[in-house]
């Protein structure tokens, strides 16, 4: 009978805490997506990512400041992931997974490729870049209030957010 009586003690303390402590969880204020496609030649692609917003922000001056290095989206480090070697912007990616940093600008966007994917957002260690690619902005069609990335079949990577639309093509 103690003993009964203890297991049903100690289960009842278990779910209060578990309860308690699920409770007290936040939500992300940036939450994570993944999108992922697979190409008309067979390379699967995913980026994996946090989603900041605007929340009444500038891009370039509050936020994603022009000129200045930048994780590419909230939290831990924007991550794209290719099944088979590739090449962006005339260079060559291996197969593999890699983080993408970014250099935002009012008429271009750098993307650079690091082969570091375990630091934490805000870390970049620049020894392990891999390239960088230099793209032209374009105008978004709607304005996108969450950040998002867009992959297509022809291998086409989309940045969207706020007004501002800029990427790159996986071949």
């Amino acid at each position: 009978m103690k003993r009964s009586l203890l297991m049903t003690l100690i289960a009842v303390m278990l779910f209060a805490v578990t309860n308690v402590s699920a409770q007290n969880r936040r939500p992300r204020p940036s939450p994570p997506d993944t999108v992922k496609a697979t190409t008309s030649k067979g390379v699967d692609i995913a980026i994996a990512y946090s989603q900041p917003s605007i929340k009444g922000r500038t891009i370039g001056t509050d936020i994603a400041r022009y000129g200045e290095e930048w994780r590419t989206g909230a939290n831990e480090q924007t991550a794209i992931t290719v099944s088979k070697d590739v090449t962006i912007g005339g260079n060559k990616l291996p197969a593999g997974k890699y983080s993408i940093w970014s250099i935002p600008g009012e008429k271009q966007w750098i993307f650079i490729f690091n082969k570091n994917t375990t630091n934490w957002g805000t870390e970049h260690d620049k020894t392990a870049d891999v390239f960088q690619v230099t793209t032209k902005t374009e105008k978004a069609k709607t304005f996108a209030e969450v950040m998002k990335f867009e992959v297509d079949k022809k291998g086409k990577v989309a940045f969207v957010w706020g007004n501002v639309k800029a990427g790159f093509v996986v071949k």
